[in-house]
């Protein structure tokens, strides 16, 4: 198992622990405030700094793709979040300025990106092996 075989990798693990390093403050205020969002922060966080590790040191297409499925998931909570509201926490609907959201957001675009893109770009390498 050798650690990067792509640059793509360490983008990834970058996006990803910026993910997890914009929820990790917001933690405590929603274990009190929403209990259920507090802990899946706390899931949020732990996979993706395990997904940022796992990411350097296995290339293939099934950690590309479970990166890229939390962090849509993540952006999916977001939305609904602001959007329709979610249970507990209806004060941040139309919120879209949150300081820690922005960049949470942006991370979390960019790792489905980069994960939709490299998944692709290592499926047509292997079609022409």
């Amino acid at each position: 198992m050798s650690l990067t075989r792509s640059p793509a990798q360490w983008c990834a693990s970058f996006l990803l622990l910026v993910a997890a390093g914009t929820h990790i403050p917001l933690i405590r205020d929603h274990l009190e405030e929403a209990p259920y969002v507090g802990w899946l922060f706390i899931a949020l966080s732990v996979v993706c700094i395990l997904l940022a590790l796992a990411i350097l040191f296995v290339d293939n297409p099934g950690v590309w793709i479970i990166s890229g499925a939390v962090c849509l998931a993540a952006v999916v909570a977001f939305l609904a979040s602001r959007t329709v509201g979610l249970p507990q926490i209806r004060d941040d609907v139309g919120n879209w300025t949150e300081p820690l959201g922005i960049p949470a957001a942006a991370s979390e675009i960019l790792m489905v990106v980069l994960a939709w893109a490299h998944v692709r770009r290592m499926q047509s390498t292997q079609r022409a092996s």
